[in-house]
């Protein structure tokens, strides 16, 4: 190529650029490599955009999820929407991708079908899915895109293990919930309780508690900053856990894949009792 065509080259690439979209990414690159919360007027100094451009851009990445609002308001951090993004590419590519080999191994080791779900405001996510053998007779079909409340779920409870009683009223203002069955709770109280409760344990088991006939174990998944930001879970066809299943287990299986997950994300996790010992317990078993 000679010099007036690189030349005509880079000036196609110029016209073909869109202003507003390369500086929206460079908002998200930036807080990707900063790697804690940011405010609007370090965002500016930072990046030397304006700041009504900016303020425009960060309105609308909160607005599709890609950001979302910290310390009242006055920071920005990464939102669902990126992980989101991330973990829809990785359900779509060969399966030696990072999340969905860490599920299909969960499947194998267990026999279970296996999911990765991530929280979208008020709703839980499939991003990913790893099918087992087994028949399976459910009226709800989960798959990839599958989007299911995140109060009345345990996966849902599971991904909003970091938030306030405060925070929850924020995402529930309204004085009662809508009950699917008799376990889901009926208030934002009712729901921080199991909430902590699940947070505290490490890891939640429901039993028919959503879908009649279906139980879950669910275990959350951290990044590098700590942060809940997925959920894996195993999916058993019965009514109840028989002891059988803990015995062989099951909970330690899923949480190693959970932990396993959240190493890849660089996050660390802190040595924990046998969560299926730990359970029994909890059942006087």
């Amino acid at each position: 190529m000679n010099d007036a065509e690189h030349v005509n080259d880079e000036l196609r690439h110029d016209v073909l650029r869109a202003p507003s979209l390369a500086r929206g990414l460079q908002v998200l690159n930036e807080f990707s490599s900063h790697g804690c919360p940011m405010s609007a007027p370090a965002l500016s100094r930072r990046l030397k955009i304006p700041r009504t451009t900016l303020f425009r851009l960060l309105h609308t990445m909160v607005s599709l999820g890609f950001l979302e609002r910290t310390d009242n308001g006055r920071t920005f951090r990464l939102g669902v929407g990126v992980l989101r993004l991330g973990f829809e590419s990785l359900s779509s590519r060969e399966k030696t991708d990072i999340g969905l080999q860490v599920i299909e191994s969960l499947c194998d080791e267990t026999g279970l079908t296996s999911h990765i779900l991530v929280r979208d405001g008020r709703d839980v996510v499939v991003v990913a899915k790893a099918q087992s053998r087994l028949r399976i007779f459910c009226s709800l079909k989960v798959n990839v895109g599958t989007r299911l409340p995140a109060y009345a779920t345990t996966h849902g409870r599971v991904l909003m293990g970091d938030m306030t009683l405060d925070d929850l009223k924020k995402l529930y203002p309204e004085p009662e919930l809508e009950r699917f069955t008799k376990q889901t709770p009926a208030t934002v109280e009712d729901l921080y309780e199991r909430v902590r409760d699940d947070a505290q344990r490490g890891f939640a088991i429901s039993e028919s508690s959503f879908e009649r006939g279906i139980s879950v174990v669910s275990v959350p998944v951290r990044n590098d900053t700590g942060r809940i930001v997925a959920v894996i879970t195993t999916t058993i066809p019965r009514h109840e856990i028989d002891a059988s299943l803990l015995d062989s287990g099951l909970i330690d299986k899923v949480r190693r894949a959970a932990d396993e997950l959240s190493q890849r994300l660089n996050y660390r996790p802190k040595n924990a009792p046998n969560a299926g010992s730990q359970y029994m317990k909890a059942l006087g078993l």
